[in-house]
């Protein structure tokens, strides 16, 4: 799978030693340690600019899997619940939908639609009178968030499944030239020491993203609206990160991000396609405020096809890509199977850290800015793709294994300890300065200096 995004394994300095697989039908261990690998090797490219051998990866493929699940372990305390009572998949008159309510608006815009209270049980009366396709249609266009189940022959045929099969893993084009006082410098031993990254994302492979990036030393501001919360995952991803708040609905917001991004040196965003432009922050904007930006997004659904500005997560892109399908089909379950852990999110959110890192290497060598894209969705496809699980362990690891001994990490909640890191880069050792903190509680503003 590594020579699927592009880099050939050993020839490449990367090492991705044995190990056992997490249980499903398709090969999420196989993805993990090969986008865990392929942002190591992004950083060991960029790290090579100055001169000499680049630097040895390895990804130690049962931490890679592990990370793909949860790293944080709390000690006297315990994570929220990642999901909302109402969200889950549910039996319609003609198979299964999942809806997506841990958003207190997108719980609205579902329960509206069925015209029910936010109880279980008349959730699933209501929902169990619809077509499946029909009450996707009607939330999504309710402003909510919900996936009918597809066969991945189904997403196939689906126009916008053929949209996203023509669309390259990452889209990248080429952007303004830099100007300014702020050099891409690299200090081997903590790479990304000065780089500034502007993070406009949620739950879960942007975070993801900015977090890998914080570990080898970039000054990472994440930007949330007023009231925004993911309990269930902030512990998980905050690490590394100062978090501010900015509403970018309103000018003062719009000015104050602006300002933020003049003095950026990577952007980092998830929202939906047209989203940034509506805003009056689209792509022309974005490069011509910090000509040299490396502008990194994703997006649920791609980005071309009827669904390219749909809002989704990698729950739904399971449901609509035909994963949690084939997952029934090989357990022989009368319900969807999705994949153990939000693989999708994880691989896309190491994807975008490769793409970032390539991008700095671009700007350090050329002087010029990037703009990367790609997609739950065209991450979806690459799993397909790569067929179904063959690896001899095929059910032998556990997601959440014990945890070794290591530092306390003093978050906002009470003291945890992280799984080591998956990935070791020779010479330049991962650890994060910032343990994970609530939202909002920085300013929003670059240090000093």
């Amino acid at each position: 799978m590594l020579g699927a995004l592009g880099y050939a394994g050993p020839a490449d300095g990367i090492t991705l030693p044995d190990g056992g697989s997490l249980p499903s039908v398709f090969a999420v261990s196989d993805l993990a340690q090969a986008s865990v690998g392929a942002a190591g090797a992004a950083l060991a490219r960029l790290l090579a600019l100055d001169g000499g051998a680049a630097p040895t990866v390895t990804v130690d493929r049962d931490l890679a899997s592990a990370w793909f699940a949860f790293s944080i372990r709390p000690e006297g305390w315990a994570l929220a619940g990642p999901w909302d009572a109402v969200a889950g998949d549910y039996a319609t008159s003609d198979g299964w939908i999942k809806l997506h309510t841990n958003a207190p608006h997108h719980r609205a815009a579902a329960l509206g639609v069925l015209g029910v209270p936010g109880d279980r049980d008349a959730v699933a009366g209501a929902v169990a009178t619809w077509n499946a396709e029909d009450l996707e249609t009607a939330v999504v266009g309710a402003g909510g968030a919900a996936a009918a189940l597809r066969s991945a022959a189904e997403w196939e045929r689906h126009p916008q499944g053929i949209a996203v099969a023509a669309e390259p893993l990452l889209l990248v084009d080429r952007t303004s030239d830099t100007s300014g006082p702020r050099p891409i410098a690299v200090r081997r031993d903590r790479p990304l020491d000065g780089v500034r990254v502007l993070d406009l994302t949620r739950v879960l492979a942007g975070p993801v993203a900015t977090r890998l990036l914080a570990g080898w030393g970039a000054d990472v501001l994440r930007i949330d609206p007023p009231g925004w919360d993911e309990p269930g995952v902030v512990p998980e991803v905050a690490l590394g990160k100062r978090c501010a708040r900015l509403d970018l609905a309103v000018p003062e917001g719009r000015d104050r991000f602006v300002e933020l991004l003049s003095g950026a040196d990577v952007l980092v965003h998830g929202y939906r396609s047209d989203a940034l432009e509506g805003l009056g922050l689209g792509t022309a904007l974005r490069a011509d405020v910090r000509p040299g930006l490396v502008d990194v997004s994703l997006d649920a659904y791609g980005w071309s096809g009827p669904w390219a500005t749909r809002r989704g997560f990698d729950s739904l892109v399971q449901m609509s890509s035909g994963i949690a399908d084939a997952g029934m089909v090989a357990a022989g379950a009368e319900r969807p199977v999705p994949l153990p852990v939000q693989a999708l999110d994880q691989a896309t959110g190491y994807l975008l850290a490769a793409s970032v890192l390539t991008g700095l290497a671009r700007r350090r060598s050329d002087a010029t800015g990037s703009r990367w894209r790609t997609s739950l969705a065209r991450v979806a496809r690459l799993l397909v793709d790569a067929g179904p699980a063959g690896h001899k362990d095929a059910a032998g690891i556990d997601p959440a294994p014990p945890l070794p001994e290591g530092p306390v990490e003093r978050t906002a909640w009470g003291a945890a300890r992280r799984l080591p890191p998956p990935l070791a880069v020779d010479g330049a050792p991962l650890w994060w300065s910032v343990p994970a903190g609530e939202l909002g509680t920085a300013s929003p503003e670059w240090p000093a200096g």
